[in-house]
């Protein structure tokens, strides 16, 4: 079973905020009731003054605002799957499985439209509240193996952050250069470990790209 991360890894760009601009874009009103407070969030928990997952849950908070999301969701993937990386169609596996920290209700088209396996935060769109852990970094590791999950035998992502996963397959590989090149996994040095711990403690990567 081969198992890759999604934003950054085989699409570019993270589809929780190009989502939300789409919506923006469609819902101009939520540039009044979500945009300022998603911003003054994002800024809080970049001062250390609120954790990840509050953060995230007011990130996410445009999800509950939106009458009609199950349209809307299919259009963005419409236009965005294209994003999706050349290098991953060309090995795609029907066991494959997508582990990512985006909404499940965001995750989840794509994912039946690719023909795979996804695991992704379960996010309730009428309370605006997560169901389940924030599915990032350590938690990734912690579902696969508390689930029985077979062996992996090669994971996929982008950030260090998911170094925890990568240390539960048999082969590892960081993707860079916009979701575009696949590189072995960097030895884990005291210098590499030092980024690790980072990316962890600080959970949030971003990957924007213009709408077009």
């Amino acid at each position: 079973m081969n198992v890759y991360d999604f934003d950054g890894t085989i699409f570019y760009s993270d589809c929780s905020i190009g989502f939300a601009f789409w919506c923006l874009k469609r819902h101009p009103k939520l540039w009044f009731s979500y945009f300022p407070q998603a911003l003054k969030s994002f800024f809080q928990f970049k001062k250390g003054k609120i954790p990840n997952y509050l953060m995230q849950r007011k990130m996410f908070s445009y999800l509950t605002m939106i009458d009609d999301f199950d349209v809307q969701i299919e259009k963005y993937w419409d236009k965005y799957e294209k994003r999706i990386s050349e290098w991953y169609l060309a090995q795609k596996r029907p066991d494959d499985l997508i582990i990512s920290a985006s909404p499940s209700c965001i995750i989840g088209p794509i994912a039946r439209r690719l023909g795979v396996n996804y695991i992704a935060t379960e996010y309730d769109l009428e309370y605006g509240v997560f169901v389940n852990n924030l599915m990032y970094a350590k938690e990734k590791a912690k579902y696969i193996i508390d689930h029985g999950f077979p062996v992996i035998d090669n994971f996929y992502s982008d950030s260090l952050a998911d170094t925890p996963i990568a240390l539960c397959a048999e082969k590892a590989y960081l993707i860079t250069e916009k979701a575009t090149k696949v590189n072995d996994w960097p030895d884990l040095d005291p210098d590499t470990m030092v980024k690790v711990k980072a990316k962890i403690n600080t959970g949030w990567n971003i990957h924007l790209k213009e709408e077009e």
